[in-house]
């Protein structure tokens, strides 16, 4: 009774973190509506999508049934999320217009292709049993899912050194957090180390990644305030000198 209880929780807490993580995958969705519509990168980085990209690869690795089993809910949102940030590394690409920059993004690219590949093929002719499958790449996760959560920590200094969180999305922060508490707790039905590890760690990065936006989110409003009125002061400014100067109205209206 207590174990058909334990494996149902698991399996409600897992459909939860798989709604969540979706959330978490999609929830990057305004910056790139905004990449799109300004038709650069900014100074958004790639480093959250790639570190994103190579921890879904490796936890599709270990819930495949020859490594993980019963792990299905692992692999179909991990599977989701790979396909997701594809093509947000895709869209970065098009969009970024420092070439160094695009090199660098593609080489990381094929580096996990080559990883992912390499796992797949030491863990089938080192490995001969689930438990030492699921132990290889559970360590592996473990380190990759880390990475995951501490990808934004280069964001967050950014943050620190401008006082604005302006290119530290919200919603990106608040589904991380999400989804470390649910997978954490995933975790514990019955506990898995290598999904409690990580998880736990990225619950805390995640919420000061939530403790900064609310500690700058007022001395944002002032710099894009102020960073808007800067920009109309120069556009009335420009209207003077490119205009007629004898005309008194158009004097009158710059600063």
């Amino acid at each position: 009774m207590v174990s058909q209880l334990i494996t149902t929780s698991r399996t409600v807490v897992g459909i939860t973190g798989n709604v969540i993580s979706l959330s978490l995958f999609l929830s990057p969705l305004p910056t790139f509506v905004r990449i799109w519509k300004k038709g650069s990168v900014e100074q958004f980085s790639p480093v959250p999508y790639l570190a994103t990209l190579i921890n879904c690869m490796v936890w599709v690795v270990y819930g495949l049934p020859i490594v993980h089993p019963n792990s299905t809910l692992v692999v179909t949102i991990n599977g989701t999320g790979t396909a997701i940030e594809v093509v947000y590394l895709a869209l970065f690409l098009v969009f970024c217009h420092d070439k160094k920059k695009r090199v660098k993004v593609v080489l990381i690219l094929l580096v996990h292709l080559i990883f992912t590949a390499a796992l797949i093929t030491l863990v089938l002719v080192v490995a001969h049993s689930t438990q030492r499958r699921s132990l290889l790449v559970g360590i592996i996760a473990i380190l990759c899912n880390t990475m995951m959560y501490a990808a934004p920590l280069l964001i967050m200094k950014l943050v620190i050194t401008t006082k604005s969180v302006e290119y530290m999305p919200f919603s990106l922060s608040l589904a991380s957090f999400a989804n470390g508490v649910a997978w954490t707790t995933y975790a514990f039905l019955p506990f898995d180390p290598f999904i409690a590890a990580p998880n736990g760690v990225g619950t805390l990065f995640s919420l000061a990644q939530l403790l900064l936006y609310a500690t700058y989110y007022k001395s944002t409003k002032r710099i894009i305030a102020a960073r808007q009125e800067a920009k109309m002061e120069m556009h009335m400014s420009e209207v003077v000198v490119n205009g007629d100067n004898n005309d008194p109205q158009k004097i009158y209206r710059a600063p």
